[in-house]
């Protein structure tokens, strides 16, 4: 069960986190058998991907169709409890680009609100999403290609791009945290 001891060994940034983290880790005890699944209709563990290139001045977006806004990668575990893998999975069915993880750890823990939504003809109901995040990086020169049914574009931003005007308040703090991280880990390794 490496996702639980991941998110267990998690260090919250602040008290959002800390708070985020016990909701989080009561929700896993209490529906072991559904948590990584959709089939929990209420929350489900979800696994983002914040794209940077090599000097964190960009970060590659979608524009996805649920949210009509541009947005990181990330989708459902499915089962699969290697919540990284999700989110290099993720990163590469949304934008057709290879990424690496600048750390194998989790960068940011947050509870989302999905929207209700119709996907594939079918109602989904508004749900959470108990997400961990992963700090990825690819080359900005790799061509980046949409996925239709989920996005309809695919882009660099440069990182100034993350501000008031583009995103929701809600976006902006989890980017902004994001980017503090990246910038953070990059000072540790050189």
């Amino acid at each position: 069960m490496s996702y639980i001891n991941d998110i267990n060994n998690y260090i919250p940034k602040n008290e959002q986190e800390t708070q985020d983290k016990k909701v989080i880790q009561e929700h896993i005890k209490n529906f072991p058998s559904t948590v990584l699944s959709r089939g929990n209709e209420i929350a489900h563990i979800a696994s983002s991907g914040f794209i940077i290139n090599k000097d964190v001045s960009k970060t590659l977006m979608v524009y996805h169709n649920i949210l009509n806004r541009w947005a990181w990668t990330g989708g459902h575990a499915d089962g699969n409890e290697n919540l990284l893998e999700v989110a290099i999975k993720e990163t590469y069915e949304e934008t057709g680009v290879v990424a690496k993880p600048l750390s194998n750890e989790i960068a940011s823990i947050d509870i989302l609100l999905v929207p209700g939504h119709t996907k594939r003809g079918a109602y989904v109901n508004c749900h959470l999403h108990l997400d961990t995040a992963y700090i990825l990086v690819a080359d900005e020169n790799d061509i980046p290609t949409a996925k239709p049914d989920e996005n309809s574009a695919v882009m660099w931003h440069p990182v100034s791009f993350i501000n008031k005007d583009n995103f929701g308040t809600p976006d902006v703090y989890i980017y902004t945290k994001l980017l503090q991280q990246a910038r953070l880990w990059l000072k540790q390794k050189y």
